[in-house]
C-alpha cells in the first residue's frame, strides 16, 4: 500500500514523464500523478499545494534550473507547507559525484537510476529507495 496521496515528477523530458507515469500506474498506484517540465514550474506548483503526502521524483539534468537547486530551493516550502514530501533523485546520472552530492543533501532522501520500472515504482511508493 502506498504512503503518498501523490507524486510529481519533475523532469524536462516530456517522454520521461509519460513512460514514468506509466511505470507508476502499472505499480499499482491510483493516487494523483502530476508532471512538471521544469524546477520553476515544480516551485510554483509546490507554493500552491495542500498538505499532502507527496513524492517528488526529480531530474538532476535540466536547463534553467537542476534537480539540485530546486531540491535547495523547495526546502523552505516543504518544511512549512508538505513537511510529508519526500524527494527523490530519478536520473540517468550514475556519476558517483551525482551520488555523492544528493548523499550530502539534507534534502534529497533517495537516489534511483533511469529508468523507472515497475519493480522499482512500488517500492519507491512504500517508501524503500534504492540507498544513496
Amino acid at each position: 500500500m502506498t504512503r503518498y496521496e501523490r507524486v510529481l515528477l519533475v523532469d524536462d523530458n516530456e517522454a520521461d514523464n509519460f513512460f514514468h507515469s506509466i511505470m507508476i500506474e502499472r505499480a499499482g498506484y491510483t493516487g494523483e500523478v502530476v508532471a512538471l517540465n521544469s524546477g520553476r514550474a515544480a516551485l510554483d506548483y509546490l507554493a500552491t499545494a495542500s498538505d499532502v503526502t507527496m513524492l517528488i521524483l526529480l531530474d538532476i539534468n535540466m536547463p534553467a534550473m537542476s534537480g539540485f537547486e530546486f531540491a535547495r530551493l523547495a526546502e523552505p516550502l516543504l518544511r512549512s507547507r508538505l513537511p510529508h514530501a519526500k524527494i527523490v533523485m530519478l536520473t540517468s546520472s550514475s556519476a558517483d559525484s551525482d551520488r555523492e552530492q544528493a548523499r550530502s543533501s539534507n534534502q534529497i532522501d533517495g537516489y534511483i537510476v533511469k529508468p523507472l520500472n515497475v519493480d522499482m515504482a512500488r517500492r519507491g511508493l512504500d517508501g524503500d529507495f534504492d540507498a544513496l
